[in-house]
């Protein structure tokens, strides 16, 4: 199986889009492995998918499937424990489910599931593969042709050891908290490329309307988010996810009980 770009859905207005209706897309090979794709939109701005492996799964790298992007990426667990290697360098991470692991462009990464039930993650990646940013762009860097899977430089000094160089994993005690608009909203990173945070909303709260500079995309993960942008209200279920074009005004409620969810912002969070 040869390299195909990835299917890019994209939405011009505010759409819900059901887990059953995310756009099912399989690469690799036997080489890189396989790993199958939920693509809920991959728009000039922002490109978001849920990736699943099962239990032992693991993707790496061929001459085909290069897994070293021009973008900024930020993995969010969503099931299962993820252990994401940068087989360059020897660097490894572990993050279980609620936890995410981000990454700047140029980071060559390998993925394996460590849990014993599937995986699945949501990954937020901008800029997005329509400007070039993923398969493409991989094709022009060099092939790595070893795998390093730890860092022996660290031993006899562990005490001593450095910041991460390639991955940041991050949780609730990493994130910047705020109030935002009347809900809590928790930012875990913010670039120049993409912003990407948490959202919890309280049992019959509403937030204030706002709207952002970048295309945003919001994806439950508890409860019944209720969403409210240009016109078009849904209801969200944990998978479930909403397409806000940027400059839209958008406000979020809970039905029932408490609903969180993640989201991203591409390229700019600010408000408009």
């Amino acid at each position: 199986m040869g390299y195909r770009p990835s299917p890019r859905p994209s939405f011009d207005a505010p759409t819900l889009v059901r887990e059953v209706d995310a756009v099912r897309h399989t690469w690799g090979d036997p080489e890189s492995g396989f790993v199958e794709d939920l693509i809920y939109v991959s728009s000039q701005r922002l490109h978001a998918i849920v990736f699943e492996l099962p239990a032992g799964g693991a993707f790496r790298h061929s001459d085909s499937f290069r897994t070293v992007f021009a973008a900024d990426e930020l993995l969010h667990v969503l099931q299962g424990v993820l252990v994401l290697a940068n087989p360059e360098t020897g660097e490894v991470a572990r993050a279980e489910a609620g936890e995410s692991v981000f990454f700047r462009r140029d980071t060559w990464h390998h993925g394996f599931s460590y849990g014993e039930e599937r995986l699945r993650v949501l990954e937020l990646f901008a800029p997005p593969p329509a400007t070039g940013s993923s398969g493409a762009y991989a094709q022009t860097r060099p092939l790595l042709a070893e795998s390093r899977y730890a860092d022996d430089s660290l031993l006899g000094r562990l005490i001593e050891r450095p910041p991460a160089a390639s991955f940041r994993v991050l949780g609730a005690a990493d994130a910047v908290w705020r109030l935002d608009r009347g809900v809590l909203a928790g930012l875990l990173v913010s670039t120049e490329h993409l912003t990407a945070g948490t959202l919890r909303v309280l049992p019959g709260q509403s937030s204030a309307e706002e709207s952002h500079a970048g295309d945003e995309l919001v994806f439950a993960t508890r409860g019944e988010l209720l969403v409210s942008a240009g016109g078009v209200e849904a209801a969200l279920r944990p998978g479930d996810a909403f397409s806000i074009p940027a400059a839209t005004p958008h406000r979020y409620a809970a039905a029932g009980g408490m609903a969180e969810a993640v989201f991203g912002v591409a390229p700019s969070y600010a408000a408009v």
